[in-house]
């Protein structure tokens, strides 16, 4: 983790980015702010066919999954660019339809109540006095990313590789916020509730909760800043949860509530939602039921090629420089290697800078081919704890999870 030390500067950039947005919402529904780029579409392409790259504020063109909540795709060719995501960049996912559309910073208040002995109504301005700032590079992928590659299909939206990015946050530890309010020694977890809201009553709210000695690790942290700017308001600004080497689940935007408990939490999204199987490969298989389950947690090791494309054609006898990402739960990504012919043989790729034991990794490989015709290009990574990508992709009925040895066909012509 990496320190660094900034002032409250941004007060008025913040109140423009804020009604900007409120500005664009005003102007039409909110299920119309999304607008077709010139009629293209990303090469995502499921049983709903091709997905179109839309428009919304403070946003380049992105893969539309849905417009109500919003869910928007990172582009896969955004990853090729470099490790840091930009945040113009940066994947969109909503839980409840009824979210903020505008919110000023100067009346914005964080909470801290339950099992403690000094209940806190927090300002902006009073959490970023709280302690030094600190910053990390750290991946925030949906659980679900991927999930449209699931074999058998799965319920649930068909997500291609691009609900993942990799960003510098900046913020406090939330143990530092935990300590001022002084946790009581009968505390079992802590709970996060964001401004989005249910539209019906019917449907639950959106709070998750962390185990009390991970919320007190020092890890996780309370983010106003994204890649050296305010947090874009679809990614939850004015602060936001950020909870490094876990799903993206964890990462509750517009922070509005934190509570202490002397129990552990059942709602919902901690009791039923982002269930995983209880067991050692987190799967089952397909047609069965889970016997025991638990809340997903922690990102597995992965890998993607970002510099070759499904259907591409690479020269024959030339060299072709393979570039991709690697990225893990925390562990840290230690060796990443690639096969050029469907897996017979693998060889080691060389591992870029080390941003972060939480951040993606770049790997390049340089390669040339030597008979024409199909092949496929694979790529999977290791960590320091041992654990390397599957070949064959585990099942689960909610298509959590996946990290599978990715397989890119190609042609050498």
């Amino acid at each position: 983790m990496k320190f660094s030390f900034i002032g409250n500067k941004h007060l008025g950039r913040r109140r423009v980015l804020r009604d900007a947005f409120a500005l664009a919402v005003a102007a039409s529904p909110l299920a119309n702010l999304a607008r077709a780029a010139d009629e293209n579409v990303e090469e995502v392409t499921f049983a709903a066919g091709p997905r179109p790259l839309v428009q919304y504020p403070q946003k380049r063109p992105l893969t539309l999954v849905t417009t109500r909540p919003p869910h928007l795709e990172t582009p896969f060719t955004v990853f090729n660019e470099g490790p840091i995501t930009p945040n113009d960049a940066f994947f969109v996912r909503y839980h409840l339809a009824n979210f903020p559309t505008s919110i000023d910073p100067d009346s914005y208040r964080l909470t801290v109540k339950g099992s403690v002995a000094t209940p806190l109504s927090l300002s902006l301005d009073e959490l970023k006095a709280l302690a030094d700032p600190v910053e990390v590079v750290a991946v925030n992928q949906c659980s679900g990313n991927s999930r449209g590659f699931s074999m058998p299909r799965v319920f649930g939206a068909q997500l291609g590789n691009g609900s993942m990015g990799n960003a510098r946050w900046l913020g406090v530890p939330l143990k530092a916020v935990l300590e001022k309010a002084s946790v009581s020694a009968a505390a079992r977890q802590v709970t996060f509730r964001g401004l989005d809201k249910p539209v019906l009553a019917s449907t639950p709210e959106f709070i998750k909760a962390l185990d009390i000695s991970h919320a007190m690790n020092g890890e996780p942290m309370i983010a106003w800043a994204m890649n050296g700017t305010d947090l874009p308001f679809l990614n939850g600004y004015p602060i936001r949860l950020v909870v490094p080497g876990y799903f993206g689940t964890y990462w509750v935007k517009h922070l509005s509530e934190i509570e202490v408990l002397d129990h552990t939490y059942d709602g919902f999204f901690m009791a039923k939602g982002y269930q995983i199987p209880d067991n050692d490969c987190f799967c089952i298989a397909p047609g069965t039921t889970a016997a025991k389950t638990r809340p997903i947690s922690t990102l597995p090791v992965r890998s993607f090629i970002t510099s070759v494309k499904h259907g591409d054609v690479l020269p024959l006898n030339k060299s072709v420089l393979l570039k991709g990402i690697a990225f893990d739960g925390g562990a840290g990504v230690n060796k990443v290697e690639v096969s050029i012919d469907g897996g017979q043989r693998w060889r080691e790729a060389t591992l870029g800078e080390d941003l972060g034991r939480f951040s993606f990794r770049e790997w390049t490989l340089a390669i040339s081919f030597d008979s024409q015709g199909a092949t496929q290009l694979m790529v999977r990574a290791s960590n320091a704890a041992g654990e390397t990508q599957p070949l064959r992709a585990d099942w689960n009925p909610g298509g959590y999870r996946r990290h599978v040895v990715e397989t890119t066909h190609v042609t050498v012509a």
